[in-house]
């Protein structure tokens, strides 16, 4: 008796465990192949396909306006006009999820960072890259790149070549004029 009652748990076991395991609740995102498949909106509310972005060498950052790292956007603007030329993009997503260090508008974002910083690079809406409410974007990047986990504080930065792998992540102490961090931007530009 006690055999048989094993064999019959363990058939419906064996019938039942895949469904139980592959089963995702209708919040999950939906895991993508890539940068390329998402659509973000812009700083000016436009939606902007991250696709258009294909063949270019990109930096991902998550931004503030009031945080200790705030001054790296004049570093970040420098190294972009330095290299776009060469086929390099920084996209620069706001954030107010460390000690609400931005707690501003779209408008008032970029108010502050054209006229504080001068910024020209791609700044875009205001997102969640962490917690119940991150963005699908960062859900990939924090979950399905080669760099899992959690965004750990603002201006934290992902080189992305210019096939859309994601190739390096910078700590937001990291700063833009990071000899090793220059040195892996101009090799992926060569490659370019």
């Amino acid at each position: 008796m006690t055999r048989r009652f094993f064999c019959s748990a363990l058939l419906l076991l064996v019938l039942v465990a895949p469904n139980l395991f592959s089963q995702k609740t209708e919040n999950q995102p939906v895991s993508k192949q890539s940068i390329y498949d998402f659509k973000m909106k812009t700083i000016e509310g436009e939606t902007k396909a991250l696709s258009d972005y294909k063949g270019k060498v990109l930096m991902v950052v998550n931004v503030a306006s009031f945080c200790g790292n705030t001054p790296q956007y004049k570093d970040l603007e420098a190294m972009y006009r330095k290299y776009k030329d060469k086929g390099f993009r920084i996209l620069a997503f706001p954030a107010n999820n460390f000690g609400e260090q931005e707690p501003g508008t779209d408008q008032e974002i970029k108010t502050f960072c054209t006229s504080k910083y001068d910024v020209t690079f791609d700044v875009f809406s205001k997102i969640s890259v962490k917690g119940d409410d991150q963005h699908p974007l960062y859900h990939y990047i924090t979950k399905d790149s080669p760099f899992p986990g959690d965004v750990k504080w603002n201006f934290q930065k992902y080189l992305v070549d210019s096939n859309g792998t994601f190739v390096a992540m910078y700590s937001s102490r990291t700063k833009p004029t990071d000899p090793a961090m220059i040195e892996k931007l101009e090799s992926l530009l060569q490659k370019n």
